[in-house]
């Protein structure tokens, strides 16, 4: 069954009339359209896709099942007209994406009721087909190239930043469209900030390096972190990577269909907890990436829903003492009938380069 006739059926069982879909990554999803200007309407019978002359040839191709509409005026001037001709009361849009001026704009110019609606597509898009996963896996093998390529790359005196940009080069060259979010490469008393964007400054001899980074393939990204040092980073910071190894490696040998996002967090939160570092894991211990880096479900105390089969998340549990340094280290792991299956295969034990 093709996604716009899952949309649908999805649509009917919750009395949903119909959707004005404007963010890019639903677009996407539910049309195939890789452009950057569109919009989508889809009835409970029809699919709509709405480009102007730049893209008319492209949705044709790529948005298989659905009727290509060009706008030559104000693009919602068209989605106005499939309202009347369909006769479209209500007309559901993306609430976490749609802006107030938008809504503004589509109250002034749109003849039906306008509804609020999250979740819908990405509910389905949680789910990843065998294509999605063999595409993520690929965005995974560029990423893990990249990190191999920069260990030769790092010596004392280079920058946080030329590191980053190395990454990012390195990424592209192996066929990615772009970087997942702005790498992070933190190093030294850094490492404990566990979003240290690269900065410039200089990696020194002792530092310990928190790389944490992904691209873009074929529209969906990989999130890998690995931690390494430049030479011997002393002894507190080695004992606090073997902790967080250990509490990564119970996670990947936990995560299976049922078991909540809720109780996975707690697997390894509860281990650092017991070795005594509990305040210095701060944030989540993972969450869903497809066609975003952050999508459903999340890794964290809030979701008590079940891991389903084809969920992909991340496994990043993270210790960070401020002014001493940091460790994070990251799998993205794809929900089996049997568990699941780690997509990444680079070490996670401590390099001393």
């Amino acid at each position: 069954m093709s996604r716009v006739k899952i949309i649908q059926k999805k649509m009917k069982d919750q009395n949903v009339e119909a959707i004005l879909l404007t963010s890019p990554y639903n677009l996407r999803y539910a049309s195939g359209f890789t452009g950057s200007t569109g919009l989508s309407v889809i009835t409970q019978e029809k699919a709509y896709f709405v480009t102007d002359f730049r893209y008319t040839k492209q949705a044709a191709d790529q948005a298989i099942g659905f009727s290509i509409i060009q706008n030559k005026g104000p693009i919602l001037e068209e989605v106005e007209n499939i309202v009347e001709k369909d006769n479209i009361r209500s007309l559901s849009f993306e609430k976490d994406f749609v802006t107030y001026a938008e809504f503004d704009k589509m109250q002034e110019l749109l003849s039906c009721k306008l509804e609020p609606l999250s979740g819908l597509i990405e509910a389905l898009r949680e789910i990843k087909d065998s294509t999605e996963i063999n595409t993520i896996e690929e965005a995974i093998k560029i990423t893990e190239y990249a990190f191999q390529e920069i260990l030769d790359f790092i010596k004392p005196g280079v920058t946080e930043i030329a590191v980053a940009n190395k990454l990012d080069f390195l990424m592209r060259e192996k066929g990615a469209t772009g970087v997942s979010f702005d790498t992070i490469v933190a190093s030294g008393k850094r490492s404990a900030m566990p979003h240290g964007v690269a900065s410039d400054k200089k990696i020194e001899q002792g530092d310990m390096i928190t790389i944490d980074f992904g691209c873009y393939y074929k529209g969906y990204v990989s999130d890998m972190t690995r931690t390494i040092s430049l030479g011997d980073p002393g002894e507190e910071l080695k004992k606090i990577h073997q902790i967080v190894l250990e509490a990564q490696a119970k996670v990947n040998a936990a995560a299976r269909p049922g078991m909540t996002g809720k109780e996975l967090d707690a697997i390894a939160r509860d281990y650092i907890k017991e070795k005594g570092y509990g305040d210095a894991f701060g944030h989540s211990t993972g969450h869903g990436i497809g066609l975003e880096v952050h999508e459903s479900p999340g890794i964290n105390f809030r979701n008590e829903k079940p891991l389903e089969v084809g969920n992909v998340i991340t496994n990043e549990p993270g210790i960070y003492i401020p002014d001493v340094g940091g460790v994070r280290i990251e799998d993205d792991l794809v929900i089996t009938k049997e568990g699941n299956r780690n997509l990444m295969s680079v070490t996670k034990e401590l390099i001393q380069i």
